[in-house]
């Protein structure tokens, strides 16, 4: 016989990557119990991201120090001839590259120190009438909590069983991480080559900040002829930047799927909701997720904490993706134009615009500008959500 054994909580939190360690945390010092499921034994291996920050995200958040790269203040963007590039500088630290090993570690520390109760290993499975069912280690658990917070990533099963959305537009993306020997003739750089035929859609990045150096493609799936392993070896074989003494194994491998399509439009119930990329709270134009992370999963606090206070869901008509999405419409749309872009002819006409002073200001504003994911406040005017409508899916 299988012995399940139960669990009660206020907040459920799927996933302990940084938008669920960053919302069971504020959850936690704000007085409510907390459980964090993570299917990981290890929370500093089977890292995704590439742990860039930008100045807003610094700015505005309080991070480790001792986890973070030196500052970086020029990145220069590369055709796909590798010729003339567009250089841009900033005389503000524009990014920080994070040891996201460390960075985890120390983030976790302290979501324990909160009184957050973690669960390693554990993998969420199914919630129906106020109780989630987890695979655990040991035996099966069976957990009853007021809300579920579905940080799962990308490809979300809380999103599933709670019938909220669910991503559908994703790029893909693998990265190497080395220890540096040694800036290349440079500043620390972030170097990014816009190349259709070796990140279709997207880019391929060296950030080299003098402690590590991070060599990485992404682009949509089905365009990579030979896999995603291949165009990364064959990228790091020409990319710009990299030190020639490059050491010859990585530290690390990462790899993963990345939302594109902006922020999902139901991202939340009155069972629970949706936080990082499990909401789709990357920006479409960028595909940076980690600014966005912590932002949305401030505001997913501030719902759940009125929620508990007040004994409703109500709060919870104002986690409304929908109306974040409307701020969302020019990245969008740019997105669409980059995903058309598949000739490397066409993305060389496109640098002759980037070379002019207009292209050069636009390229500094989506690299170094002052706006971030918008604000997640949903407006009093706007008609929100019916949180009542929760589809639950039963175990199968």
């Amino acid at each position: 016989m299988i012995t399940v054994q139960s669990l009660t909580a206020d907040v459920l939190v799927v996933g302990a990557g940084l938008a669920g360690l960053h919302t069971a945390t504020r959850l936690a010092e704000l007085g409510h119990d907390v459980l964090l499921a993570e299917r990981r034994a290890d929370l500093t291996a089977g890292i995704r991201t590439t742990g860039i920050f930008v100045r807003k995200t610094l700015d505005d958040f309080t991070l480790p120090e001792e986890h973070l790269g030196p500052p970086i203040r020029r990145a220069v963007l590369y055709p796909p001839s590798l010729r003339r590039p567009v250089e841009l500088g900033s005389d503000r630290d524009e990014f920080r590259v994070a040891d996201m090993p460390g960075l985890y570690a120390s983030v976790a520390s302290s979501a324990l120190a909160a009184g957050v109760r973690m669960r390693l290993r554990t993998r969420f499975v199914h919630h129906e009438d106020g109780v989630a069912g987890l695979d655990g280690p040991d035996a099966p658990l069976s957990v009853r909590a007021r809300f579920v917070v579905g940080a799962d990533g990308a490809r979300s099963q809380v999103a599933r069983r709670l019938g909220l959305d669910v991503n559908r537009r994703m790029l893909v993306g693998a990265e190497e991480v080395y220890a540096s020997t040694g800036l290349a003739g440079g500043p620390p750089t972030f170097h990014c080559v816009l190349d259709p035929t070796q990140a279709p859609g997207y880019l391929a990045w060296v950030v080299d900040d003098g402690e590590h150096v991070h060599v990485g493609v992404a682009g949509y799936p089905d365009r990579f002829p030979r896999g995603l392993t291949e165009a990364l070896a064959r990228f790091r074989r020409s990319a710009p930047g990299l030190p020639p003494d490059l050491p010859p194994e990585p530290l690390e491998r990462r790899g993963g799927p990345i939302p594109v399509g902006g922020v999902l439009r139901r991202i939340g119930c009155s069972a629970g909701l949706l936080v990082g990329d499990a909401a789709g709270a990357v920006s479409p134009l960028t595909a940076g997720g980690l600014d966005p992370c912590l932002r949305l999963s401030d505001h997913a606090v501030a719902v759940l904490d009125e929620a508990r206070r007040t004994g409703s869901a109500e709060p919870l008509r104002h986690y409304d993706g929908a109306v974040m999405r409307s701020n969302f419409r020019g990245r969008i749309a740019l997105r669409s134009c980059l995903s058309s872009v598949r000739t490397p002819a066409l993305t060389e006409t496109g640098f002759s615009l980037l070379r002019t002073p207009p292209g050069r200001a636009i390229a500094r504003r989506i690299l170094f500008g002052d706006r971030s994911f918008p604000d997640v406040d949903a407006p009093a005017t706007s008609a929100p959500a019916d949180p009542s409508g929760c589809v639950m899916e039963t175990r199968r």
